[in-house]
C-alpha cells in the first residue's frame, strides 16, 4: 500500500486539517501511525485520491454514485448501527461494551428496538452445526412465509423472532436457555461458551456490509423476512466477506510447514493481499478483533502469524483473524467461524430488513451501460 504524509494529503485534497481528520474518523480515509515518528500519521493514497476526485465537482452524478457504493458514503440512512471514530455502535450503544455481558438475544433486542427477544421454543435436534442446515431451514420457509409489506411492526417483530429461532435451531441445536450455550454444548466445548457469547454480540451487525445490503434489497421488494435473511446468508459465504476465515486457515496451514514469516512473505510476494489484516472502516485496527482476542489464549502459530502479518503490512489483524484463531484455540470444527458469523449476523439482517420495510421504498439502482455500441432498429 502507498501512504501520504498529512501535508501531501492536504495538498491533494485542498482542504483544512480538520476536514482530513473528519474523513479519517468517518472511515473514508485510512490512516496509520508513521513508523518513523509515531506522533505523526500517514494517509492511504488511494483513499485520498478517490476523495479528491469526488470533490473536484467536474464528474457526472452516475460516476459519483458508482464510486460511492464501493466503500464510499453510506447509500442508505439507517438507525441500526454505525462505526464512528473506530468504535461500533448498535442504536447508539457501544458494541464492545455490550459484549462484556450481553447475550445475542439481548443484542437482538437492541438492534430491533424491541423490549426483549426470546427464542421461540427449544431448538430441534438437527445434527452437528453446519451452515447447510441454515440454508435448508430458510429455503423451506421462503415459499410459506407472508410478504413483509402491509404488516405492523409488532407482527414483523414476532416473525423476526420466529426466523431467528429457526436459524438458531439449525445452527445451534440442542438444549439451553441461550444460543451461545447451545452452540458450545453442540460442539462439546462448554468452556468456550463465554467467548462464543462475546463473538456473537460483536458480529451481530456491522452497518451496510455486503450481506446486509443484500438483505435490505430483498426486503425492499416486499419479500418475506426469511427471504431477506436467506439473501444475507448467501452473500455472507463469499471469501471477501464471512468466508474470509478460509483464507486465514489456508495461511495457517502454510505457516505450519514454512513458518509464519515465510508464509506471509509468500502471500505478499505473489501480489495477493494478506487475508484478515486491515479493515477500511477501522484505520487504527478492528475494535471487534481486539475485544475478542483478550478473552482466549491465542495458539502460538496464530500469534506468530499475527506478528509477522502486522509487521509486513502495517495493518492489524481484523475480526476474521480473531474468529478463526478462537475456533483453533477451542478446537472447534472447520465451519465454526462461518456458523458463528451467520448465527450472529441473522440478528442484524432482520433489523435492517424490518427497517427497510418501514421505509417502504424499492432499492433499484441504475446501471451505467458500457457494452457494445447500440444499434437502432432491426
Amino acid at each position: 500500500m502507498s501512504w501520504l504524509t498529512a501535508e501531501e494529503a492536504l495538498a491533494q485534497l485542498g482542504t483544512k486539517p480538520q476536514t482530513l481528520y473528519a474523513n479519517v474518523s468517518r472511515g473514508r480515509i485510512r490512516a496509520k501511525a508513521d513508523p518513523a515518528d509515531p506522533r505523526r500519521s500517514l494517509y492511504h493514497t488511494a483513499d485520498v485520491t478517490r476523495l479528491a476526485e469526488r470533490h473536484a465537482g467536474r464528474r457526472k452524478s452516475e460516476t459519483v454514485a458508482a464510486e460511492a457504493i464501493q466503500w464510499g458514503d453510506p447509500v442508505l440512512p439507517s438507525a441500526v448501527s454505525t462505526i464512528v471514530d473506530g468504535r461500533l455502535y448498535y442504536r447508539g450503544r457501544d458494541a464492545v461494551s455490550l459484549s462484556a455481558s450481553a447475550t445475542l438475544e439481548a443484542a437482538a433486542a437492541v438492534l430491533w428496538d424491541a423490549p426483549a427477544v426470546e427464542l421461540a421454543g427449544e431448538a430441534i435436534e438437527s445434527g452437528p452445526p453446519v451452515i447447510r442446515n441454515a440454508f435448508l431451514a430458510l429455503a423451506g420457509r421462503v415459499t410459506r412465509d407472508l410478504p413483509s409489506l402491509g404488516r405492523s411492526r409488532s407482527v414483523l417483530r414476532s416473525e423476526a423472532i420466529s426466523v431467528f429461532s429457526c436459524v438458531s435451531a439449525a445452527l445451534a441445536p440442542g438444549r439451553g436457555d441461550f444460543v451461545h450455550i447451545r452452540l458450545a454444548n453442540a460442539w462439546g466445548r462448554p468452556e468456550a461458551a463465554d467467548c462464543l457469547r462475546r463473538a456473537l454480540v460483536l458480529l451481530a451487525d456491522h452497518e451496510l456490509n455486503a450481506s446486509t445490503f443484500a438483505s435490505r434489497v430483498t426486503a425492499s421488494s416486499g419479500a418475506s423476512l426469511s427471504a431477506a435473511v436467506l439473501s444475507g446468508l448467501s452473500a455472507l459465504t463469499g471469501p471477501l466477506h464471512g468466508g474470509a476465515w478460509q483464507g486465514v486457515s489456508a495461511l495457517a496451514d502454510m505457516a505450519r510447514h514454512t513458518g509464519a514469516e515465510e508464509a506471509v512473505r509468500r502471500v505478499l510476494s505473489q501480489g495477493n493481499p494478506l487475508p484478515a489484516f486491515g479493515h477500511p472502516l477501522y484505520p487504527d485496527g478492528d475494535i471487534r478483533a481486539s475485544a475478542l482476542l483478550q478473552h482466549f489464549e491465542m495458539p502460538r502459530l496464530f500469534e506468530e502469524i499475527r506478528k509477522a502479518g502486522e509487521a509486513a503490512t502495517g495493518e492489524r489483524a481484523n475480526v476474521d483473524f480473531a474468529l478463526t484463531a478462537m475456533a483453533e484455540s477451542f478446537a472447534l470444527p472447520g465451519e465454526a467461524a462461518m456458523v458463528i458469523f451467520a448465527l450472529a449476523r441473522t440478528c442484524g439482517w432482520l433489523a435492517h430488513a424490518m427497517e427497510q420495510v418501514e421505509d417502504g421504498h424499492l432499492i433499484r439502482p441504475r446501471a451505467r451501460y458500457c457494452g457494445p455500441a447500440l444499434v437502432a432498429g432491426g
